[in-house]
């Protein structure tokens, strides 16, 4: 019976996160590549809204005792030519793991372009795995986190403070480049795209 929840939980999630995605328009190619070339910010203000949420919410969690911390090692290596792919990939296909069903629901047939990439570099990865992570296993630094450089505070002030920060920027940021300047500049590469169209 447990399976069966999880598997509910996990349907819920991902229906939410779904429409979270569609309902800000940061599926779409054109939003995240415009992120990647400073002209589009609103992938930038989602994720930095999701990461003070669940902020809120895993401060919240480990203050009552109901979750517990198990951060990844940090590794130099892994992190900066993993960081580097998908940043690459991110930007020439304009997609991402995480948005690339999406495309798919809303139409995008070249997304199907993109699961066949992942799956097979997913594939490479599992069949060079001992050979990759060897070259990439370096400057490993531990499990560490931003708790251990203020260990005199507990995680869930440190999570509270850094979720109150996110904010901040996030309202500067909003401030410096509102939404309705994005989504008029996607109204007006739509309108531009579809003249073009007309007259080819």
């Amino acid at each position: 019976m447990e399976i069966f929840w999880l598997v509910i939980l996990g349907l819920t999630m991902g229906i939410i996160f779904g429409v979270a995605l569609e309902k800000s328009r940061v599926m779409e190619p054109g939003v995240l590549i415009g992120q990647f070339l400073f002209k589009d910010y609103t992938m930038l203000k989602m994720f930095l809204a999701a990461t003070a949420t669940g902020l809120v919410v895993l401060s919240g969690l480990t203050a009552l005792g109901l979750a517990e911390l198990h951060p990844k090692s940090f590794v130099v290596g892994n992190i900066i030519v993993g960081g580097t792919i998908l940043g690459a990939g991110i930007a020439i296909a304009g997609a991402c793991p995480g948005t690339v069903f999406a495309q798919i629901g809303r139409g995008y047939k070249d997304a199907w372009l993109t699961v066949i990439g992942g799956i097979m570099g997913a594939a490479f990865y599992g069949y060079n795995k001992s050979l990759i992570d060897g070259v990439l296993d370096m400057g490993s630094l531990g499990k560490i986190t931003y708790a251990d450089l203020f260990p005199s505070l507990p995680f869930w002030m440190l999570g509270l403070i850094t979720a109150a920060a996110l904010v901040v920027v996030m309202i500067a940021l909003e401030m410096y480049r509102p939404w309705k300047v994005d989504r008029g500049m996607d109204q007006n590469n739509d309108a531009s795209a579809r003249s073009n169209a007309a007259h080819a």
